[in-house]
């Protein structure tokens, strides 16, 4: 990736770790993974399963407040066993943004606007970067 493009990634993810519940992020655009951070299990495979195609084919998030109460949980094995909610924010078409919390329904209404905005503009990046 250009240099411009990883010192966004780690800005985007630092403000999320720093000032939201996120503690774990996983960015996977064209297929792969561009960035894994906080704290994750070994695996560092994504495959994306019903959840995050429905967010790349809808352009819209999808927010799990409690992760126990969804089957399709089990897709998101690439992060912490203890996942409590989870964001899936469309980056553009071509990608997610996945963000995980330690506890249900921790996300409020403003972080996910916020989420929204650091979305928006790092589709905005990626795209530019890799057309």
């Amino acid at each position: 990736l250009p240099d411009g493009v990883k010192t966004e990634l780690a800005w985007a993810s630092h403000l999320l770790l720093t000032n939201t519940v996120t503690r774990s992020i996983v960015v996977w655009y064209d297929g792969r993974v561009l960035l894994r951070r906080g704290v994750l299990p070994e695996k560092r495979e994504v495959t994306p399963g019903a959840i995050v195609n429905r967010v790349l084919e809808k352009g819209k998030p999808v927010y799990l407040v409690a992760m126990k109460l969804y089957p399709g949980r089990v897709e998101f094995d690439y992060l912490p066993e203890n996942t409590q909610g989870l964001i899936c924010q469309p980056l553009g078409k071509r990608g997610v943004l996945i963000l995980a919390a330690n506890a249900p329904r921790s996300y409020t209404r403003q972080d996910e606007v916020w989420i929204g905005a650091i979305a928006d503009k790092l589709a905005n990046t990626l795209s530019q970067a890799q057309p």
